[in-house]
Protein backbone atom coordinates (compact mmCIF):
# COMPACT_ATOMS: atom_id res chain seq x y z
CA UNK A 1 0.00 0.00 0.00
CA UNK A 2 2.84 2.37 0.86
CA UNK A 3 4.47 1.64 -2.48
CA UNK A 4 1.23 2.30 -4.36
CA UNK A 5 0.77 5.61 -2.57
CA UNK A 6 4.31 6.60 -3.43
CA UNK A 7 3.72 5.80 -7.10
CA UNK A 8 0.48 7.79 -7.12
CA UNK A 9 2.15 10.75 -5.39
CA UNK A 10 4.75 10.74 -8.16
CA UNK A 11 2.15 10.48 -10.95
CA UNK A 12 -0.13 13.13 -9.44
CA UNK A 13 2.76 15.59 -9.51
CA UNK A 14 3.61 14.79 -13.13
CA UNK A 15 2.49 16.98 -16.03
CA UNK A 16 2.99 14.05 -18.38
CA UNK A 17 0.48 11.92 -16.48
CA UNK A 18 -2.32 14.52 -16.48
CA UNK A 19 -1.69 15.52 -20.07
CA UNK A 20 -1.76 11.89 -21.14
CA UNK A 21 -4.87 11.14 -19.10
CA UNK A 22 -6.68 14.14 -20.57
CA UNK A 23 -5.83 13.17 -24.14
CA UNK A 24 -6.78 9.53 -23.57
CA UNK A 25 -10.09 10.57 -21.99
CA UNK A 26 -10.90 12.72 -25.02
CA UNK A 27 -9.86 10.05 -27.52
CA UNK A 28 -11.97 7.46 -25.73
CA UNK A 29 -14.93 9.87 -25.64
CA UNK A 30 -14.49 10.64 -29.34
CA UNK A 31 -14.45 6.92 -30.15
CA UNK A 32 -17.65 6.33 -28.20
CA UNK A 33 -19.23 9.34 -29.93
CA UNK A 34 -18.35 8.04 -33.41
CA UNK A 35 -19.57 4.51 -32.67
CA UNK A 36 -22.86 5.91 -31.36
CA UNK A 37 -23.50 7.49 -34.74
CA UNK A 38 -22.96 11.02 -33.47
CA UNK A 39 -25.37 10.94 -30.54
CA UNK A 40 -25.36 14.57 -29.27
CA UNK A 41 -25.67 13.41 -25.67
CA UNK A 42 -22.28 11.70 -26.07
CA UNK A 43 -20.48 14.80 -27.27
CA UNK A 44 -16.76 14.20 -26.58
CA UNK A 45 -16.30 17.52 -24.78
CA UNK A 46 -19.08 16.60 -22.32
CA UNK A 47 -18.17 12.97 -21.68
CA UNK A 48 -14.43 13.63 -21.46
CA UNK A 49 -15.03 16.40 -18.91
CA UNK A 50 -17.17 14.04 -16.82
CA UNK A 51 -14.39 11.43 -16.84
CA UNK A 52 -11.71 13.96 -15.89
CA UNK A 53 -13.81 15.52 -13.12
CA UNK A 54 -14.55 12.04 -11.81
CA UNK A 55 -10.84 11.26 -11.74
CA UNK A 56 -10.04 14.48 -9.90
CA UNK A 57 -12.80 13.81 -7.37
CA UNK A 58 -11.81 10.16 -6.84
CA UNK A 59 -8.15 11.01 -6.26
CA UNK A 60 -8.77 14.18 -4.26
CA UNK A 61 -6.75 16.25 -6.72
CA UNK A 62 -7.53 20.00 -6.51
CA UNK A 63 -8.41 21.66 -9.80
CA UNK A 64 -5.56 24.23 -9.51
CA UNK A 65 -3.10 21.34 -9.47
CA UNK A 66 -4.68 19.83 -12.59
CA UNK A 67 -4.72 23.22 -14.33
CA UNK A 68 -1.04 23.74 -13.56
CA UNK A 69 -0.08 20.29 -14.84
CA UNK A 70 -2.01 20.76 -18.12
CA UNK A 71 -0.96 24.35 -18.90
CA UNK A 72 0.34 23.26 -22.30
CA UNK A 73 -3.21 22.50 -23.47
CA UNK A 74 -4.18 26.09 -22.65
CA UNK A 75 -1.20 27.28 -24.65
CA UNK A 76 -2.42 25.35 -27.69
CA UNK A 77 -5.74 27.25 -27.66
CA UNK A 78 -4.01 30.24 -29.26
CA UNK A 79 -2.49 28.42 -32.27
CA UNK A 80 -5.68 26.39 -32.71
CA UNK A 81 -7.77 29.56 -32.84
CA UNK A 82 -5.46 31.16 -35.40
CA UNK A 83 -5.55 27.97 -37.48
CA UNK A 84 -9.31 28.42 -37.89
CA UNK A 85 -8.49 31.20 -40.36
CA UNK A 86 -7.28 28.61 -42.90
CA UNK A 87 -10.69 27.04 -43.74
CA UNK A 88 -12.27 30.47 -43.39
CA UNK A 89 -9.99 31.87 -46.09
CA UNK A 90 -11.12 29.06 -48.37
CA UNK A 91 -14.69 30.35 -48.03
CA UNK A 92 -13.78 34.00 -48.68
CA UNK A 93 -15.82 34.23 -51.89
CA UNK A 94 -18.95 32.97 -50.15
CA UNK A 95 -18.35 35.28 -47.23
CA UNK A 96 -18.26 38.34 -49.48
CA UNK A 97 -21.54 37.26 -51.05
CA UNK A 98 -23.38 36.99 -47.72
CA UNK A 99 -21.74 39.88 -45.87
CA UNK A 100 -24.90 41.86 -45.03
CA UNK A 101 -27.02 38.86 -43.95
CA UNK A 102 -24.11 37.77 -41.75
CA UNK A 103 -23.81 41.24 -40.24
CA UNK A 104 -27.55 41.39 -39.46
CA UNK A 105 -27.52 37.89 -37.97
CA UNK A 106 -24.48 38.80 -35.86
CA UNK A 107 -26.16 41.84 -34.30
CA UNK A 108 -29.43 40.01 -33.71
CA UNK A 109 -27.81 36.87 -32.31
CA UNK A 110 -25.30 38.61 -30.08
CA UNK A 111 -27.83 41.06 -28.64
CA UNK A 112 -30.35 38.26 -28.04
CA UNK A 113 -27.76 36.13 -26.23
CA UNK A 114 -26.81 39.00 -23.93
CA UNK A 115 -30.34 40.23 -23.19
CA UNK A 116 -31.77 36.75 -22.66
CA UNK A 117 -29.01 35.86 -20.20
CA UNK A 118 -29.57 39.03 -18.17
CA UNK A 119 -33.36 38.76 -18.38
CA UNK A 120 -33.59 35.13 -17.28
CA UNK A 121 -31.12 35.71 -14.45
CA UNK A 122 -33.10 38.73 -13.26
CA UNK A 123 -36.42 36.84 -13.38
CA UNK A 124 -34.85 34.03 -11.34
CA UNK A 125 -33.76 36.53 -8.69
CA UNK A 126 -30.04 36.41 -9.42
CA UNK A 127 -27.74 39.04 -7.97
CA UNK A 128 -26.35 41.88 -10.08
CA UNK A 129 -22.92 40.23 -10.14
CA UNK A 130 -24.45 37.02 -11.46
CA UNK A 131 -26.27 38.93 -14.20
CA UNK A 132 -23.04 40.66 -15.20
CA UNK A 133 -21.24 37.30 -15.19
CA UNK A 134 -23.80 35.64 -17.45
CA UNK A 135 -24.10 38.48 -19.98
CA UNK A 136 -21.10 37.44 -22.15
CA UNK A 137 -21.74 33.67 -21.87
CA UNK A 138 -22.06 33.09 -25.63
CA UNK A 139 -18.63 34.53 -26.45
CA UNK A 140 -15.49 32.42 -26.56
CA UNK A 141 -13.90 31.86 -23.13
CA UNK A 142 -11.00 34.37 -23.08
CA UNK A 143 -13.18 37.25 -24.32
CA UNK A 144 -16.12 36.35 -22.06
CA UNK A 145 -13.93 36.25 -18.95
CA UNK A 146 -12.33 39.59 -19.76
CA UNK A 147 -15.67 41.26 -20.48
CA UNK A 148 -17.18 39.89 -17.26
CA UNK A 149 -14.22 41.04 -15.19
CA UNK A 150 -14.27 44.56 -16.61
CA UNK A 151 -18.03 44.94 -16.13
CA UNK A 152 -18.04 43.79 -12.50
CA UNK A 153 -18.94 40.13 -12.96
CA UNK A 154 -17.15 37.03 -11.72
CA UNK A 155 -14.81 35.49 -14.34
CA UNK A 156 -15.02 32.14 -12.53
CA UNK A 157 -18.80 32.04 -12.85
CA UNK A 158 -18.50 33.20 -16.45
CA UNK A 159 -16.21 30.26 -17.19
CA UNK A 160 -18.87 27.81 -16.03
CA UNK A 161 -21.60 29.64 -17.96
CA UNK A 162 -19.53 29.63 -21.16
CA UNK A 163 -18.84 25.90 -20.85
CA UNK A 164 -22.50 25.05 -20.19
CA UNK A 165 -23.61 27.28 -23.08
CA UNK A 166 -21.20 25.65 -25.51
CA UNK A 167 -22.11 22.10 -24.53
CA UNK A 168 -25.86 22.82 -24.54
CA UNK A 169 -25.61 24.58 -27.90
CA UNK A 170 -23.67 21.76 -29.50
CA UNK A 171 -26.14 19.16 -28.18
CA UNK A 172 -29.33 21.03 -29.12
CA UNK A 173 -28.21 22.60 -32.40
CA UNK A 174 -28.92 19.61 -34.63
CA UNK A 175 -32.44 19.12 -33.29
CA UNK A 176 -33.29 22.83 -33.50
CA UNK A 177 -31.94 23.19 -37.04
CA UNK A 178 -33.98 20.19 -38.18
CA UNK A 179 -37.07 21.59 -36.45
CA UNK A 180 -36.61 24.89 -38.30
CA UNK A 181 -35.79 23.03 -41.54
CA UNK A 182 -32.41 24.71 -41.90
CA UNK A 183 -30.13 22.81 -44.26
CA UNK A 184 -27.86 25.58 -45.55
CA UNK A 185 -24.28 24.85 -44.38
CA UNK A 186 -23.47 28.56 -44.12
CA UNK A 187 -26.45 29.27 -41.87
CA UNK A 188 -25.91 26.13 -39.82
CA UNK A 189 -22.23 26.87 -39.24
CA UNK A 190 -22.68 30.55 -38.41
CA UNK A 191 -25.47 29.76 -35.94
CA UNK A 192 -23.32 27.14 -34.20
CA UNK A 193 -20.29 29.39 -33.90
CA UNK A 194 -22.26 32.40 -32.75
CA UNK A 195 -24.29 30.62 -30.09
CA UNK A 196 -21.92 27.87 -28.93
CA UNK A 197 -18.46 29.41 -29.57
CA UNK A 198 -15.49 26.98 -29.65
CA UNK A 199 -17.46 23.87 -28.70
CA UNK A 200 -20.03 24.58 -31.39
CA UNK A 201 -17.24 25.22 -33.88
CA UNK A 202 -15.64 21.88 -33.08
CA UNK A 203 -19.03 20.25 -33.58
CA UNK A 204 -19.44 22.08 -36.91
CA UNK A 205 -16.14 20.80 -38.31
CA UNK A 206 -17.44 17.27 -37.78
CA UNK A 207 -20.07 18.02 -40.43
CA UNK A 208 -17.90 19.47 -43.21
CA UNK A 209 -15.39 22.23 -43.92
CA UNK A 210 -17.97 24.80 -45.03
CA UNK A 211 -20.01 24.45 -41.84
CA UNK A 212 -16.82 24.61 -39.79
CA UNK A 213 -15.51 27.70 -41.59
CA UNK A 214 -18.70 29.66 -41.00
CA UNK A 215 -18.81 28.48 -37.40
CA UNK A 216 -15.29 29.85 -36.93
CA UNK A 217 -16.49 33.12 -38.46
CA UNK A 218 -19.49 33.25 -36.13
CA UNK A 219 -17.36 32.53 -33.08
CA UNK A 220 -14.80 35.21 -33.93
CA UNK A 221 -17.28 37.92 -34.86
CA UNK A 222 -19.49 37.21 -31.86
CA UNK A 223 -16.49 37.60 -29.58
CA UNK A 224 -15.90 41.10 -30.97
CA UNK A 225 -19.61 41.96 -30.94
CA UNK A 226 -19.99 40.79 -27.34
CA UNK A 227 -17.06 42.91 -26.19
CA UNK A 228 -18.71 45.95 -27.80
CA UNK A 229 -22.37 45.28 -27.03
CA UNK A 230 -22.17 44.14 -23.39
CA UNK A 231 -21.02 47.54 -22.01
CA UNK A 232 -23.56 49.35 -24.21
CA UNK A 233 -26.48 47.13 -23.18
CA UNK A 234 -25.51 47.23 -19.50
CA UNK A 235 -25.33 51.03 -19.65
CA UNK A 236 -28.72 51.23 -21.38
CA UNK A 237 -30.24 48.98 -18.67
CA UNK A 238 -28.61 51.03 -15.94
CA UNK A 239 -26.63 48.08 -14.59
CA UNK A 240 -23.27 49.85 -14.70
Amino acid sequence: MTGALAVWAYLADSSLFWLGFTLLAYLAAATVYQRSGGNPLLLPVLTAVIVIVGMLYATGTPYPVYAERTWFLKFLIGPATVALAVPLYGQLARLKRVFWPVFAALLAGSATAILSAIGIARIMGASLQTQLSLAPKSATMPIAMEVAGLSGGSPSLTTIAVAVTGIAGAIMAGWLLRLLRVNDPEVEGFALGLSAHAIGTARAFQANETVGAFAALGMGLNGIATAVLVPLILAMLGLI
